[in-house]
């Protein structure tokens, strides 16, 4: 017999359904709540509230657990491929070789952007923000390709998710050579995904860009791990959006701009103004953590928590061996790097960390790993959307094909002013009174 909820309001008790997750977690489904009752719930930031059934990503925060399509994400380290990952999420399962060189096959037939695209950004200022540029540009896409913004099937859904995938990269290249006045680089049909991303960031019209398997590697990682994270603020606002069926273009765009939100995408850049300042600025870590603990001060320890989790965000391993690796192939360190080693060995071994579960998370050392990739802190945003595009599309197709879905439209606790008569509020502006304004 399937198990139920009583909830007791005033001498009323109603059953409600309790829906199970696969991995046994447990929901109450208040759907019929405010028919039964008159009553709605009130969560201000959703923390306590599902608001779908999705079988794209698992996290269990608490045990430190994240899997996609139920892998776990630490088995990715030997299969650093954001394409099939990319395929995985949106898809459901594995792509087979065949697939996989179809899709990747895909993407480069759609790598280039429309030349009046491109010559739009010759009128955009130097230090226009890469997020602004990104989010405008996939919402621009919208014109480029009306041919796909009503999706009926999926031959046209895969079209609209290898253009979205496969251009993000030539945007985001095309942005971050704008900022610093140099010519464009087409993509280059040869190289592979990350590869390209690279190629057209940092190839020079006498020197091409060349980078070493660890350096692609570790970019793939990078994208992958950012790939999904359940229902976060920006994969929320796509769900949101694209419950009005908007098309995906748009509904990616709303997107990125939620991700630009410095409580969302920044984090990694915070974490590296920190370890410049404290670079900068001469204090030991040993300071660092002191002034971290301290009520009286208003340093703060940037990188270390998460709301989801309450363990180690397994994520962040992966980043930090990935660090390890690739700076053992530079010719030059970093001293950040130093600094946030020895930061992350004194956290762990004090109990004031340990005892509330601050662990350092994806953002520690992601930003780090960017930096020895030649990325600047105002693309890491851009870099982090692109990893999350597979997660939207999967989130966006997912609602799409579910014959249940309406459009997201939450109540509210209504506590402004009661019923007034407009000449009662004309008295506390008499001098509105009788001008028609």
């Amino acid at each position: 017999m399937p198990e139920k909820a009583i909830l007791t309001i005033g001498d009323q008790q109603i059953e409600l359904p309790i829906v199970v997750g696969t991995e046994g977690e447990k929901a109450i489904d208040i759907t019929k709540l405010r028919d039964r009752t008159g009553y709605i719930t009130l969560d201000p930031s959703l923390s306590n509230t599902g608001v779908c059934q999705s079988g794209i990503t698992f996290i269990d925060g608490e045990k430190g657990i994240l899997r996609y399509r139920g892998i776990p994400i630490e088995q990715f380290i030997n299969y650093p491929s954001f394409v099939r990952v990319a395929w995985l999420l949106i898809f459901g399962r594995m792509p087979t070789t065949e697939e996989l060189g179809q899709f990747s096959e895909l993407l480069t037939r759609h790598e280039l952007l429309h030349e009046s695209a491109r010559h739009q950004f010759q009128q955009i200022p130097v230090d226009a923000p890469p997020m602004a540029i990104l989010s405008a540009s996939l919402s621009n896409l919208s014109y480029y390709h009306p041919e796909l913004l009503a999706i009926e099937d999926t031959e046209s859904f895969v079209e609209a998710a290898a253009r979205l995938i496969s251009k993000v990269r030539t945007i985001a290249a095309f942005a971050y050579r704008r900022s610093q006045g140099l010519p464009f680089n087409y993509p280059n049909p040869k190289l592979r995904y990350c590869e390209n991303l690279l190629h057209m960031m940092f190839s020079l019209p006498h020197q091409q860009y060349v980078c070493t398997p660890e350096i692609v590697d570790a970019l793939n990682l990078v994208l992958l791990l950012h790939a999904d994270h359940e229902q976060n603020c920006s994969t929320f606002t796509v769900r949101v959006v694209g419950s009005s069926q908007a098309n995906l273009f748009a509904s990616c765009a709303a997107g990125v701009c939620a991700l630009w939100g410095r409580l969302h995408g920044g984090a990694n850049v915070k974490v590296i103004e920190m370890l410049e300042k404290i670079h900068k600025g001469g204090m030991t870590p040993e300071q660092c953590i002191a002034e971290a603990k301290s009520k009286d001060s208003t340093f703060r320890l940037y990188g270390f928590g998460h709301r989801v989790y309450k363990n180690f965000d397994p994520r962040s391993r992966i980043i930090r061996d990935a660090c390890d690796r690739v700076f053992a192939t530079l010719t030059h360190g970093d001293p950040l790097l130093d600094i946030a080693r020895k930061l992350e060995e004194l956290a762990l071994k004090d109990h004031y960390f340990t005892d509330r579960h601050l662990y350092p998370n994806v953002d520690f050392y992601s930003g780090l790993l960017l930096r020895s990739m030649g990325i600047p802190t105002d693309m890491f945003t851009v870099i982090f959307s692109i990893g999350r595009l597979p997660g939207w599309i999967a989130h966006w197709r997912e609602q799409h094909n579910d014959p249940t879905s309406r459009i997201l439209r939450p109540r509210q606790v209504y506590t402004g002013s009661a019923e007034i008569h407009i000449e009662s509020a004309l008295v506390q502006a008499p001098e509105l009174k009788n001008t028609g304004k």
